[in-house]
């Protein structure tokens, strides 16, 4: 797909996913786990696009989710209540439920106010809920601070010493299936032995808790294999699924995996047009797309690669530039030293690696409309959410009674 002719149909900035990398990612996913009892929960926090959750579904996905929002955007794509999990630390009574209402396959719980809170609604429906504890196993998944998840230090989970005093608690609740165990320690991990630590700690609780006489059917394994941005080498798919067979693989769970930014990460690219290029000493290429579109780089210091759509002459010499939005923050930018060959005004850019946490992170910051997404699918491409207009943006608010009344009556001057 010329990425010319998207930009000339629907303007930039816009994301724009490819279906086949989405198909690829998945199926190699997929693959690496065959001969497992796998589940393949796709996480929706990474891009909840509702194409983009169809495309997974159709390939057999289902969800992971953890908000009501997201529980209904996998309902409204088409995914089975039954192949969608409930994560997340901190769920409202109103989000527990839906989730109850909707007949979802499983409800990580990780406090235990959140167990007591999901036994009274569903002890009021008369129905069981069926739940996870989530574990805290206290192991550093080495990525970056803010996408640490599995450490004592940070918010997720219950510390796994402690389950088995609540596993004994539950037996006495009413409306509570407690018949399974979940682990999640981070995202854009790197290397594989994270994995391994966390995995033989749930399997070594499993086990406890068996000879306890605790029925325990499913292991929730989480996600968080990275993808290479730039220069990361993560681990491969079949050095994870061995560490998985190693590990929890003999006994006789039903596994559950929630990749996200393995599956479509790679899968989009922010399509950005040059506005100005300014600068002697420090070379700045000012673009239309900005910290508003695509955070990662102002909040993580993320790095994306990013390509001109049009090739430069091979003699084309590399210049070393910083890549910048509009936004009226000295934050916004999107690469920072970054060679690349000489750019104009006008000239199309793709910022690669964004179809995870890109679109779903936006904002209308500055009051700048939210780029449209666009999916591609061999020679078609669709528009599959658009950019809102200025007015539709606006009728968003209102205005109080006291400021609606004409200026005069308001003792304006």
């Amino acid at each position: 797909m010329a990425l010319a002719r998207v930009a000339e149909a629907v303007g930039t900035p816009a994301y724009v996913y490819a279906t086949a990398a989405i198909g690829a990612a998945y199926r190699a996913f997929e693959a690496a786990l065959d001969g497992l009892p796998a589940a393949v929960c796709y996480s929706v926090k990474a891009n909840s696009s509702l194409a983009v959750i169809r495309t997974l579904s159709d390939l057999g996905a289902g969800a992971d989710v953890v908000s009501e929002g997201e529980l209904r955007r996998a309902l409204a794509a088409g995914v089975p209540a039954r192949r969608i999990v409930f994560a997340g630390c901190g769920k409202t009574r109103a989000e527990l439920a839906a989730a109850l209402d909707a007949g979802i396959l499983q409800i990580n719980v990780e406090s235990e106010p959140e167990l007591k809170a999901l036994s009274e609604l569903a002890a009021e429906r008369g129905v069981t809920a069926p739940v996870a504890l989530r574990v805290n196993p206290d192991v550093d998944a080495e990525t970056h601070d803010h996408i640490a998840t599995g450490r004592k230090q940070n918010k997720f989970g219950i510390d796994i010493a402690l389950a088995p005093r609540i596993f004994a608690e539950a037996r006495g609740l009413p409306g509570i299936a407690l018949e399974g165990l979940a682990v999640h320690i981070g995202s854009q991990l790197t290397g594989i032995e994270p994995f391994r630590t966390a995995f033989r700690r749930l399997a070594r609780l499993t086990e406890a808790l068996r000879a306890e006489g605790h029925a325990i059917h499913r292991l929730d394994l989480g996600g968080g294999i990275g993808i290479r941005y730039h220069d990361e080498e993560p681990p491969s798919l079949a050095d994870y699924a061995a560490v998985v067979r190693e590990t929890v693989g003999g006994l006789g769970c039903e596994l559950v995996f929630e990749p996200g930014r393995l599956l479509v990460g790679n899968a989009g690219i922010l399509l950005s047009r040059v506005l100005y290029v300014k600068g002697e000493g420090r070379r700045f290429v000012i673009v239309d797309a900005a910290m508003n579109d695509l955070l990662r780089p102002s909040m993580y210091g993320a790095y994306h690669e990013i390509l001109p759509v049009r090739a430069p002459a091979t003699e084309a010499p590399l210049v070393p530039v910083e890549v910048v939005g509009p936004v009226c923050e000295t934050g916004d930018w999107l690469a920072t030293g970054r060679s690349l060959p000489p750019l104009e005004g006008g000239d199309l850019l793709a910022i690669c690696g964004a179809g995870a946490y890109g679109s779903v992170m936006a904002s209308t910051y500055n009051t700048r409309l939210p780029a449209p997404e666009v999916l591609v699918n061999g020679p078609a491409f669709a528009v599959v959410r658009a950019r809102p207009s200025y007015d539709q943006l606006l009728a968003q608010e209102t205005l109080p009674a006291w400021l609606d009344a004409p200026a005069a009556s308001r003792g304006a001057a």
